[in-house]
């Protein structure tokens, strides 16, 4: 994750596992349902900054939203953008996952692995993906970036119809952050992005389930996976600008929802 700048931030979660067709909730379900809402409703009513929130229940289609539709910065949750591309490249043959590279010195600091390893390092293309989510490394997010490139990543986001969600800059870039080229994305987008990546959207079946595969590495620092019962798969993309959010996508056994909540907004499912 990015280090810590005064500024809101932005989480995002999600489940999987979506039914075809919707279902009522029953009547304990509607209980607990309104009590989340009015959980999400206090803390906005008493935090000191601009709270957003985008859930949904992918099995009743029941949603809580709190300015979802609001821009925020996305912080390191804006590498589920990179991971979706990376891997919609690998269909398309204009990227080798198992492809090495050798990650050059200097590299930069905030976050993950890499910045602690020596010049002597070689990874797969996956392995960086590994790497940027389960441990949020700055420097993989940036390889990975420069690999199948920034405007690539804003043009997959437009076809997937997140205008609004864009990739800007590059991790710990804070010159960039202080001109106003800030990484950007809604509670409702970074949904529906999770969304894509929790389906495989646009991918043969192999590859979709390899990019859920690496999308579920568990990040030992979420606190969101951390409140998930143990048997539980989850996919979950912290990201920290002022506060720690996470984002996440999880299968649950009788239900499957999305949700979220940033200091300035966050999406949980």
């Amino acid at each position: 994750m990015e280090a810590p700048v005064i500024r809101p931030v932005l989480l995002l979660a999600l489940a999987l596992a979506v039914p075809a067709t919707a279902e009522e909730m029953t009547g304990k379900e509607r209980v607990l349902w309104d009590r989340l809402r009015e959980r999400i409703e206090a803390i906005d009513r008493t935090l000191d900054g601009v709270f957003g929130v985008a859930v949904r229940d992918h099995r009743t289609g029941a949603t809580i939203e709190l300015r979802a539709d609001e821009l925020f910065p996305a912080a390191s949750t804006i590498k589920l953008a990179i991971l979706y591309e990376l891997f919609r490249q690998a269909e398309e043959r204009r990227v080798d996952l198992a492809e090495v590279t050798r990650p050059p010195l200097p590299r930069v600091g905030g976050g993950g692995i890499l910045q602690r390893l020596g010049g002597n390092v070689a990874l797969t293309w996956r392995d960086l993906s590994v790497l940027m989510i389960g441990w949020s490394d700055n420097e993989a997010a940036n390889l990975l970036a420069g690999k199948v490139g920034m405007e690539a990543v804003n043009r997959r986001l437009d076809a997937l119809g997140l205008t609004r969600t864009r990739l800007r800059r590059r991790m710990m870039d804070l010159a960039a952050a202080r001109e106003g080229r800030e990484n950007v994305s809604t509670p409702a987008e970074l949904a529906r992005l999770a969304e894509a990546v929790a389906r495989g959207t646009g991918l043969p079946a192999e590859l979709a389930r390899d990019l859920k595969a690496v999308a579920a590495t568990s990040e030992s620092h979420s606190p969101f996976r951390a409140a998930l019962p143990e048997p539980l798969t989850s996919y979950t993309k912290s990201g920290e600008l002022e506060a720690r959010p996470p984002s996440a996508m999880s299968p649950r056994p009788s239900t499957t929802r999305s949700l979220g909540w940033p200091a300035r907004a966050t999406w949980d499912a």
